[in-house]
């Protein structure tokens, strides 16, 4: 493998230095390039299929792309710092001992990309770090790979985690189709035309003066929370929030307009005109994806709420003319990772159905799809009442090693230890006041209320890992099917391309005469993705796929 490190050049403003490393860090061909070059100097080493590398793809890769130019793989210095740092796999590193630096700080935003031009000067988003230059930090994370406990898996984590940034780069540049006059439509027919600044639209008003009468509150604000809370209280009903779930409950004529009026205010104020001014341009949606903005290694995003897009709006995402959209769910992702991870044979068995929850009532495990749903989900999530609760002992009777791995990540989690999932990425520890809480429990003479408190928390903080393990290990099988799928889409003629990523679902715009291949890469990448983390496995993962013209037709 040959690394090509990307650093600033102190000796001119906005240049950078092209380093050659080895697989062990060491330097070889060194090049200072002019601001002008740089492009050029790129482009003329990816024919050499290097793996560049960077302080931070969001800062570095959107001037490469708004030039033109796509690299195959890097490796993002940021993003693997964060993995290594608390992977319990390298824990003896000289990484994971050092000092906080700014290695360590947050990404820059996409705003701030943005401001930046593709000859402007990288420091002034990537500045110096007090840890030391690129190259020092590239052999800490090289050193800290070697002589970790599994140095294959921690690889594979890394080069998913840095390919997901270079997914993310690419979905933001390349936009996701948005037709402006559907969404105007799909808005106006739910909530009436576009209002002026300040007020609200007529169906929203319509259903704000019916709440106003049925509370005989005529100034009320229903947007007010305060305000809402007490004004139901001075009706008669013994509300203690204002929540959509305790309202549902309430048995007063309120009751039907006060949701109607929150689902649409919501979609007015998540989805709304404002929002598509702000991030539908051009006829594309960019939104900001945060790789890794979550602990477990799920995507989060900074801007355009691109992981939560309802299903009011969807069909205002529609493929270009002579295009198709490519769209694919991974079905019930977490319980067959669960069971590849445990390596549980009769789970596995119901893994290689199409529906795993429908398979596991014909085991004769559970009576119906629903409680099979409720158990899985409550064996992951930790469920300690209702039905999930009072079904976990058929599971745990039926797949002993499944529901065994998460209990133990529980039970870690309750004494306060790190859990760590398939690839290597480990949870945090918990905080100071947890840990204080416990010793107080555990002196002598403590209080019952404090002992009862300790475990409460405790208890909490085993549900967070024993979630910990399944989530973070599907979101690693997510990271190399889009890394697997991206590879086979740079393959096809016309340029098809990934446009979504959702946890488990992925959507690419794809030109009408390849959408069948596209299908069928999107099939293949994910048994690639099963076998890059789990070998010879015998999970299958179920996807979903769907070829459309709207995402409203795929779901």
């Amino acid at each position: 493998m040959v690394y090509v490190l990307v650093s600033d050049d102190a000796t001119r403003a906005g240049g950078v230095v092209l380093q050659d490393v080895d697989a062990d860090g060491r330097p070889g061909v060194r090049a200072a390039v002019n601001p002008q070059d740089l492009v050029a100097a790129v482009g003329a080493r990816e024919l050499d299929r290097p793996r560049w590398v960077w302080d931070d793809t969001a800062v570095r890769y959107p001037p490469l792309l708004a030039a033109g130019l796509r690299v195959e793989r890097c490796h993002d210095l940021r993003l693997c710092h964060a993995i290594l740092r608390r992977s319990s796999l390298c824990r003896d590193a000289e990484l994971a001992a050092a000092a906080v630096t700014s290695w360590d700080a947050p990404r820059a935003s996409a705003a701030e990309v943005d401001d930046i031009g593709l000859f402007a000067d990288p420091r002034t988003l990537a500045p110096a770090r007090d840890g030391g230059d690129a190259l020092t930090e590239l052999r800490l994370q090289l050193a800290a790979v070697a002589g970790s406990a599994a140095p294959g898996r921690l690889r594979l984590l890394l080069a998913a985690e840095s390919t997901g940034a270079l997914i993310a780069a690419e979905m933001r540049h390349d936009g996701m189709p948005w037709r402006v006059d559907v969404h105007d439509a799909l808005l106006t027919s739910l909530l009436g035309e576009r209002p002026a600044p300040g007020t609200r639209p007529s169906r929203l008003e319509a259903l704000a003066e019916q709440v106003r009468d049925l509370l005989g509150q005529p100034t009320l604000n229903p947007d007010a929370q305060p305000d809402l809370l007490r004004a139901l209280r001075s009706a008669g009903l013994a509300v203690t929030t204002t929540r959509t779930s305790e309202i549902r409950s309430l048995d007063h004529p309120v009751t039907t307009p006060l949701l109607e009026y929150k689902k649409l205010a919501r979609l007015l104020s998540a989805n709304g005109w404002a929002w598509m001014d702000a991030w539908v341009h051009d006829g594309r949606f960019r939104p900001d994806y945060v790789v890794g903005g979550v602990v477990s290694g799920r995507w989060a995003t900074s801007g355009g709420g691109a992981l939560q897009l309802p299903a009011s709006i969807r069909a205002a995402v529609t493929a270009d003319a002579g295009w198709r959209l490519v769209v694919a769910d991974a079905a019930q992702l977490e319980p067959r990772v669960l069971a590849a991870m445990s390596g549980d044979d009769a789970m596995a068995a119901a893994g290689r159905h199409a529906d795993l929850y429908q398979a596991v009532v014909d085991a004769g495990i559970v009576e119906t799809r629903k409680q099979a749903k409720y158990a899985m989900l409550g064996a992951i999530y930790g469920a300690t009442t209702g039905a999930g609760a009072m079904l976990m002992p058929q599971l745990a009777r039926a797949y002993p090693r499944a529901v065994g791995l998460v209990e133990a990540a529980a039970r870690a989690g309750e004494r306060g230890d790190v859990v760590t999932t398939w690839l290597g990425r480990s949870s945090p520890l918990p905080d100071a006041g947890w840990r204080s809480e416990r010793a107080a429990a555990s002196a002598e003479g403590a209080g019952a209320d404090e002992v009862r408190a300790a475990r409460r928390r405790g208890r909490d903080w085993g549900r967070f890992t024993r979630n910990f393990v399944v989530q973070g290990t599907a979101a690693e099988w997510a990271l190399c099917w889009m890394a697997a799928l991206r590879r086979r889409l740079r393959s096809l003629d016309g340029g098809p391309h990934l446009v979504m990523f959702l946890h488990d679902e992925v959507m690419v715009h794809a030109p009408a005469g390849v959408a069948e291949e596209v299908a069928s890469a999107v099939r293949e990448s994910a048994e690639e993705a099963g076998r890059l983390l789990f070998g010879d496995t015998d999970v299958e993962f179920a996807l979903d796929v769907a070829i459309v013209d709207s995402y409203a037709d795929a779901t």
